[in-house]
């Protein structure tokens, strides 16, 4: 009788510390031990920078997308989704998820991940234009420009 998903992810969520440290004293034993730790920060803070950089936006444009109720917003930006997925396995210690997060980063990998979850990013055009969902940008009238509209209204 086949398992189903729910207890493959269990099965390798508890099954991911032991491969971990695995992996870690397989790397200690060919470079060193201070070396392998020195990769595992050295991770760890690159997580921590892709959150800061990537991961801020994204966070404020999901919790946008939810106050809204539009899922359909989470779902065309599915390639933020993936790489705040990077930071965060990035942030998490060891070289199995520092590998993991190292695959969503590269943006063609990053693009068919995104295009088999069927969300993927809609094409850019080369023309220079850059369209915005509407909770991405607002009005601001700027005090300096003459008011038009009073003019068309005129006969």
């Amino acid at each position: 009788m086949p398992m189903n998903v729910a207890k493959y992810l269990l099965l390798a969520v508890l099954l991911l510390p032991v491969m971990e440290l695995v992996a870690f004293f397989a790397v200690a034993a060919q470079i060193g031990f201070l070396p392998a730790l020195a990769l595992i920060a050295i991770g760890s803070m690159a997580g921590m920078l892709i959150l800061r950089h990537a991961g801020g936006s994204h966070i404020e444009h999901v919790r946008v997308a939810l106050g809204e109720g539009s899922f359909t917003a989470l779902q065309a930006d599915s390639a933020g989704g993936l790489t705040l997925l990077a930071g965060i396995l990035l942030v998490i210690p060891g070289f199995i998820t520092d590998a993991m997060a190292l695959v969503l980063l590269l943006a063609p990998l990053r693009q068919a991940i995104a295009g088999r979850l069927g969300s993927a990013a809609p094409p850019r055009g080369s023309d220079g234009v850059v369209d915005l969902r509407p909770e991405q940008w607002r009005h601001v009238p700027d005090p300096e420009l003459p008011d038009r509209r009073d003019d068309a209204r005129k006969p």
